[in-house]
């Protein structure tokens, strides 16, 4: 965990700079926050924004921890405390907003989103196989920095690269993904005003490998650097999905 101590720190440190602005007016206490039910605030998404920051503090964590000890799988589990550790240390903050509190479902699904990035990296091949992303649709405004206008933009995707399996890796089919994703929609507090029902909905679809395309070799930083974001971010339009309009 040495390896990444600073990194660890500068984190924690922005993220006590940003959270000791907002307003901790209230002592300790629990929130029950509920799962994926259409009578929680967000349906589900913030608890998978929970997964997906977790799992990229283990990614991060690990990769610098990999510079360091040129050992990518004994990276996996210490990455992964750390991620879960700054995610679980961001999470005592909301214990002491009135508008909040200390919610167990958020913990669990940030110790999810960590121990998939583990497994990515512990077990053989996996990583190349198995990605957790993220994508943004835009709505009307373009993009939505925050609120629940914000989490309907977001897309949570597995993504089943077939580049990944030896015997697709000289055929047609490595440049495709098998997606399956979750998304919620019409739940805003507008929304609920006029009666309209909130929606949740689990999908599959098939994508473009945009990296096996693009940037499987590239010599350029920036092409390594888009190679890699693509490994956490669906560029929107570039798959189709059923049920996802």
């Amino acid at each position: 965990m040495g390896a990444a101590k600073w990194e660890m720190v500068g984190i924690m440190a922005y993220t006590t700079t940003l959270q000791s602005r907002l307003d901790l007016d209230t002592g300790f206490h629990f929130h029950d926050e509920g799962w994926f039910g259409k009578n929680t605030a967000n349906l589900g998404i913030d608890k998978l924004t929970h997964a997906f920051n977790g799992y990229l503090f283990s990614e991060f964590l690990g990769w610098r921890i990999t510079r360091k000890t040129g050992d990518r799988a004994r990276a996996a589990v210490p990455a992964a405390m750390m991620g879960f550790g700054l995610q679980l240390y961001g999470e005592m903050f909301d214990a002491f907003k009135s508008d909040s509190g200390f919610s167990i479902q958020d913990v669990v699904f940030n110790g999810l989103g960590a121990g998939l990035s583990a497994a990515r990296h512990v077990v053989p091949g996996l990583a190349n196989k198995i990605d957790f992303r993220l994508m943004l649709m835009p709505n009307d405004k373009l993009y939505s920095r925050s609120g629940k206008e914000h989490y309907q933009q977001q897309r949570f995707l597995l993504s089943l690269e077939l580049a990944g399996f030896k015997r697709f890796e000289n055929s047609p089919l490595r440049f495709v993904e098998l997606q399956v994703g979750y998304r919620g929609k019409n739940f805003s507090n507008s929304e609920r005003a006029r009666g309209i029902k909130p929606d949740r909905d689990i999908f599959f679809g098939v994508a473009l490998n945009l990296k096996e395309i693009f940037f499987k070799n590239s010599r350029s930083f920036v092409g390594r650097a888009i190679g890699t974001g693509l490994d956490y971010f669906q560029m929107p339009y570039t798959a189709t999905h059923a049920f996802d309009d």
